[in-house]
């Protein structure tokens, strides 16, 4: 493909920004890709928001603004102006939440009535057993309390752990909106114990992003864009979004490019990485290979609290 219709195709094909408000969350669940936990520290400001949304404004391909965490209804002042703003911009709107704060239907509808104000379009929460079974009344609540006020709603229920190919319940490239556990984050490292496992060398694709022509990215509060959880295209803070998509050549990314000849399997070869024997899938394996080459790509596999280092300010 000619270069400049690659960068083309690049910049026309995002069409969605996913903003990680903070990485703190009221819970830490054992397949969260972001290792979410109240311990974690880092959340956006309103001016690094503003910036997100003037730079995806400049690429005229936006069309929606996906608010998570961690978790979002944390940082609720900063969520409702992050809706309003999106709103104005004539972009849809969705949050993610695990609903802690839907503890009673009255409670649900007191926390949604500014939001569905400000315009906020959908509201998906998590049901599953990772977010507490004790806990049933949370979901319930929260999109019984959507629904009155004409917020659309949905849930997001993750199976139980199960050696997988499948793209779970969404295409490549697109949002996960529930399915099968995928083992980056935490989940690699709590969640593979005992399950089945394939040989290495078979591992030769990326089965869930699409790392050539976007679809959406995910923005955290330290400014990295994230192709996958912990694979950054850049930081945002330095280099504008338009410009770093209008640079990006996958195939030259030093991550990227071994993916996309050949998986993670070509990841450990190309750069002659330590690896076990098998693993349960691509992104397990995917996973722990970047985990290996952070210290030597920094900037293209980060922040370091994507691999479960915390961070102990409050930046």
């Amino acid at each position: 493909m000619d270069r400049g219709l690659l960068h083309t195709v690049v910049m026309c094909s995002l069409r969605e920004l996913h903003l990680l408000l903070t990485y703190r969350c009221t819970m830490e669940c054992d397949h969260c890709f972001v290792w979410g936990s109240p311990q974690q520290a880092g959340v956006m400001t309103l001016e690094q928001m503003r910036q997100i949304f003037e730079q995806g404004q400049a690429l005229g391909s936006v069309e929606s603004v996906c608010f998570e965490g961690g978790e979002p209804f944390l940082y609720y002042g900063l969520l409702l102006e992050g809706v309003r703003q999106a709103t104005a911009r004539g972009w849809r709107t969705e949050v993610i939440s695990n609903s802690y704060w839907a503890t009673s239907p009255e409670d649900a509808l007191l926390w949604l009535r500014a939001l569905a104000q400000a315009g906020l379009d959908d509201l998906l929460v998590s049901d599953d057993t990772y977010h507490g079974t004790s806990e049933e009344a949370l979901p319930r609540n929260a999109t019984a309390a959507a629904e009155q006020i004409g917020i659309g709603r949905g849930t997001i229920a993750i199976r139980e752990p199960a050696a997988s190919t499948d793209a779970a319940s969404s295409a490549k490239g697109e949002a996960i909106k529930g399915g099968s556990v995928r083992f980056r984050g935490r989940a690699a490292s709590r969640l593979t114990s005992g399950l089945p496992r394939r040989p290495w060398r078979e591992l030769v694709t990326c089965p869930h992003e699409e790392l050539v022509s976007p679809i959406r990215v995910h923005v955290d509060p330290l400014g990295y864009v994230h192709l996958c959880q912990g694979l950054v295209m850049g930081n945002l803070f330095r280099t504008p979004l338009p410009e770093m998509l209008a640079a990006y050549v996958p195939e030259r990314h030093p991550v990227c490019g071994p993916l996309l000849s050949g998986g993670p399997a070509a990841l450990a070869s190309a750069y002659a990485l330590p690896h076990a024997a098998c693993y349960v899938d691509e992104c397990h394996m995917c996973y722990e290979m970047r985990d290996r080459l952070r210290q030597r790509f920094p900037e293209h596999l980060a922040p370091a609290q994507m691999y479960g280092v915390a961070r102990q300010d409050a930046s």
